[in-house]
């Protein structure tokens, strides 16, 4: 429809949100004059203003002066074709928005976005720190070996440090005590992968150390030995081994508690041993016996070989936090005294303790004739609650002690006479078994 309305000298000139005045009427505001805030398409009003205002008497309707009366719009029509070829057109309009907005949110190469599947791996920056737990395990899993120890009715597997370079190796007695006897073939992995023959040396069951060597063998990497006597509580430790058979494993934690006194089973009817351990609670599990706990330098300072557990059976107990380890002092002792002459003493005081356990201390049941402790004046129902500065609680406690100390060692035992209540010091020089 083309009809062209005719000029209308009424119509006023919109602006600035006013009624201009003419002809009687007074400028007033207009809620519906094309400010900055409500212009909508600026371009279309700048050629032809329109008010948009609300339906007479409606709430937003404009004031007008007293006894004026607002001046009457035409109403502009349209046909019913031209109708439906805007709305058509406006639909189509919006398809064509609607299809280029999707078509860029879903590309892949749009500049703003990042994709890290586009981009290479990013190189690591740098080596591992001095001290480090990768340091140390980069240092000391190749001279820390997996044993395997297979006889015609069972396989056992556990872990050990390589002590010289043409093959000997520390373990565990427990690990290896099926070869003891001929009965068991030993296999070692190395970390480099390689599977090897190895023979049982010898070992102390009372101590659960021992001793393998690896057949035809030179030039292997060696673990150094630590001095487990300058322990700390608190220090930082990595324990190496094949946890359930899985070689290689490294975990790390801290020295938990020092001369802890620990008794295993030997299984199966075999001797008890006894430690005085090194706790810690990096993770350790069944395999890990025999292999390293090493310092923060890759120095071993102690020998991983029991386990608390809250079950009872061995083949279902896991780690809880509390690890104990042979420390390394006592453990190269041991082995000295095993690779020079196959067996292994220990330092004594000279009498038997009682297996009831008295108050607060270890109860001497009877004196060795001509010993350490019949020279000092020990006798039968004194109860020793003290060596040196350790607290002696019990009688696992005081032989854990005396095995702890160098051949020879000069100690100082505060001891209660039986029914007396007043304690005395007796030294006592240790000899051996």
């Amino acid at each position: 429809m083309n009809e062209q309305r005719p000029e209308d000298p009424r119509q006023p000139e919109w602006g600035g949100g006013q009624y201009p005045p003419r002809d009687g009427f007074e400028a007033v505001n207009s809620p519906y004059g094309w400010n900055s805030a409500n212009q909508g398409n600026g371009a279309d009003r700048a050629t032809n203003p329109q008010p948009a205002f609300s339906p007479p008497g409606g709430q937003d309707s404009p004031v007008f002066a007293e006894g004026q009366a607002p001046v009457r719009k035409e109403r502009r029509t349209i046909g019913l074709a031209p109708a439906i070829a805007l709305i058509v057109a406006a639909a189509v309009a919006a398809g064509a928005i609607t299809g280029v907005v999707l078509g860029n949110s879903g590309s892949s190469s749009s500049g703003n976005a990042f994709s890290a599947l586009d981009s290479p791996s990013v190189d690591r920056a740098e080596s591992a720190a001095v001290g480090s737990v990768e340091e140390v395990a980069m240092a000391t899993l190749p001279s820390v070996v997996s044993i395997q120890v297979s006889s015609r009715t069972s396989v056992g597997e556990g872990s050990g440090s390589i002590i010289s370079s043409d093959g000997l190796v520390l373990s565990n007695h427990h690990v290896v005590a099926e070869a003891a006897s001929g009965n068991a073939a030993i296999q070692v992995t190395l970390n480099d992968e390689r599977t090897l023959e190895a023979d049982f040396v010898a070992s102390d069951p009372s101590t659960d150390i021992a001793v393998i060597k690896i057949r035809d063998v030179q030039d292997l990497p060696v673990m150094q030995f630590g001095d487990s006597d300058q322990l700390l509580v608190g220090q930082q430790v990595v324990a190496i081994g094949s946890p359930l058979g899985l070689s290689s494993t490294v975990t790390t934690g801290i020295v938990s508690a020092l001369n802890r006194p620990v008794r295993a089973s030997g299984g199966d009817g075999g001797e008890s041993s006894l430690i005085d351990a090194v706790q810690t609670d990096a993770a350790i599990n069944p395999g890990n016996s025999g292999g390293p706990l090493v310092d923060m330098e890759g120095n071993l300072i102690g020998m991983n070989s029991v386990i608390a557990s809250l079950t009872s059976g061995a083949d279902s107990a896991g780690s809880i936090g509390l690890g104990f380890a042979i420390p390394s002092n006592f453990a190269k002792r041991v082995a000295d005294q095993l690779v020079e002459s196959g067996v292994a003493s220990h330092p004594m005081i000279g009498v038997q303790i009682a297996a009831t356990a008295a108050a607060d201390g270890a109860l001497v049941a009877s004196v060795q004739d001509g010993g350490p402790a019949a020279a000092a004046g020990l006798q039968e129902g004194d109860v020793i609650t003290r060596m040196n500065d350790r607290a002696i609680d019990n009688s696992d406690e005081l032989i854990a002690a005396v095995r702890s100390e160098d051949f020879g060692a000069n100690v100082t035992l505060t001891v209660y006479s039986e029914g007396g209540n007043e304690p005395r010091e007796v030294d006592v020089t240790l000899t051996t078994e």
